[in-house]
């Protein structure tokens, strides 16, 4: 059966808070789409209210030996552009209605998409991992200040299965019910926050922060890089999966406001303070598990509320990257219920936190060595994906469900070289600068160019995303425009939706 015969089979209206949305990666039909762009500013800036956006800022100053003032520079551009890359992805979603993973069928074919979807979906369960286990330590360690429970094995699997647990219940019953949870639980968890913050201000060095010499410009921009990529880059392949039920008369210009902002502004707070608490002070820079590393600076009173800001911010990321990581899954070609992708993603997760958590002896370096590396070709499938946008206004709704040979999109054999061979020479110019390591002593890999410039500050990923996306203009644009149609209407069958289709063209 083609997974054309999945769409128009869902009951409509499922996307209310406390019921199981049914839909799963089918494009929105119009008169679903009630969303504006309120509701991805709560949604972006929850999954940002992480008390560890803290270390970002801290590695600017402590490592890269910023003042203040360019770490506060630095932290804006970084994230309120990085995120605007977010939003611009999040009109597409607008246009198609459909997850970011599932647009992309229409740019490099139901065949050729298959890499750049592996590689998302890997990442996205990479810091699921990464968030179930630091929360776990987080609420490890609320239970031995708050009842004197020492962690142990069973203790320990106890605290994964409450993460996982509250992670499925928001995730699973899907998107209005995220929306909802996301913004009351950022008043509640982004007040914590600022409790601490205020707090932690009164621990900062202010001689050490005026007195600060300026880097130089090349630290600066290397700074901006480094920010960018920690933050919105590996947010946008997930752009599109909350704004397909953006209403289609929204402006294009406000959802990527919506986006840059609501992550923005949590990240600039928390990178700056980051910032001020490492001014004489190297030790968040350097700490390998963050959460200790801050708990440290404080008293045990003010303990127990950073800790549950921790795992609030925690839970909060990771209610959006599992339902984002359910629909990356479907879109690969698994069979089963929206819901059900949720839950075999939450296993996974689960039993990667057991593992680093209970066998594994380090976990943050490795672990996080190898999320790093997959961020090049998700560089280069944004470089891709956005330069697509400056030549496509909608998608056929059919064509993206077909993965057949009848589809609209099956391009030669299901790939569309002219996108395909762009991502994949941009991943690999993007390794040549790359540097994948735990410790001086512990090279994974060290790409020939990675002595240089680009490659000594981090910025492998920026050669990526220009390659990638500069040979897409040169070849995939002029294909589209051979074939008529393809790059300018999104290559639309006639018999796609009118209405639709109409409605895709607003920005």
């Amino acid at each position: 059966m083609s997974t054309t015969d999945l769409a128009g089979t869902i009951p409509a209206d499922t996307n209310r808070v406390g019921a199981i949305e049914t839909r799963g990666i089918e494009p929105v039909p119009s008169t679903e789409r009630t969303g504006g762009p309120g509701q991805l500013f709560w949604v972006w800036f929850a999954a940002n209210i992480s008390i560890l956006g803290l270390p970002l800022g801290a590695t600017l100053v402590a490592l890269r030996g910023m003042n203040i003032w360019q770490a506060l520079l630095v932290a804006a551009i970084g994230s309120f552009g990085s995120f605007a890359l977010v939003g611009l992805i999040s009109v597409a979603g607008k246009w198609g209605g459909a997850p970011s993973m599932t647009l992309s069928r229409a740019i490099f074919g139901p065949r050729g998409n298959h890499g750049p979807t592996v590689i998302s979906w890997l990442s996205r369960v990479g810091w699921e991992t990464v968030n179930t286990t630091t929360a776990a330590y987080a609420l490890l360690a609320l239970l031995d200040i708050a009842f004197g429970l020492t962690a142990n094995p069973v203790l320990t699997v106890i605290s994964l299965l409450a993460f996982v647990a509250l992670t499925l219940v928001v995730s699973g019953l899907g998107h209005a019910t995220l929306v909802w949870i996301q913004q009351w639980a950022t008043y509640v968890f982004g007040a914590l926050n600022i409790v601490v913050a205020a707090f932690l201000i009164t621990r900062v060095d202010w001689h050490a922060v005026l007195d600060a010499p300026a880097a130089p410009l090349s630290v600066v921009i290397a700074g901006i890089g480094v920010i960018a990529a920690g933050t919105g880059i590996g947010w946008a392949n997930a752009g599109a999966d909350m704004a397909r039920y953006q209403h289609r008369n929204v402006p294009g210009g406000r959802i990527v406001a919506a986006a840059s902002a609501g992550a923005g502004i949590p990240l600039f707070l928390l990178i700056g303070l980051g910032g001020l608490l490492s001014a004489g002070d190297g030790t968040l820079a350097s700490a390998s598990d963050p959460v200790s590393a801050i708990q440290v600076m404080l008293p045990s009173w003010m303990a127990v509320p950073y800790l549950l800001a921790a795992f609030g911010g925690l839970l909060l990321s990771n209610n959006l990257s599992v339902y984002s990581a359910g629909l990356t899954m479907i879109t690969l070609g698994i069979r089963t219920r929206r819901v059900v992708a949720v839950g075999l993603d939450i296993v996974l997760t689960l039993a990667g936190g057991i593992y680093f958590m209970l066998i594994a002896g380090n976990f943050y370096g490795p672990f996080i060595t190898f999320i790093s590396l997959l961020a090049v070709p998700i560089t280069a499938w944004v470089a891709v994906f956005l330069a697509d946008m400056l030549f496509r206004r909608d998608y056929d709704p059919r064509g993206l469900m077909d993965t057949t040979r009848t589809s609209a999109y099956w391009y030669h054999g299901g790939f569309r070289w002219s996108a395909v061979l762009p991502w994949l020479a941009g991943t690999v110019v993007g390794l040549l600068f790359l540097t994948a390591s735990t410790s001086a002593d512990d090279v994974w890999f060290s790409g020939p160019l990675a002595d240089s410039w680009l490659g000594t500050n981090g910025l492998g990923w920026v050669a990526a995303f220009v390659v990638a996306g500069a040979l897409y203009l040169l070849f995939g644009v002029r294909s589209a425009r051979r074939s008529g149609t393809a790059g300018q209407r999104g290559d639309a069958r006639p018999e796609a939706d009118a209405e639709d289709r109409t409605a895709g063209t607003r920005r």
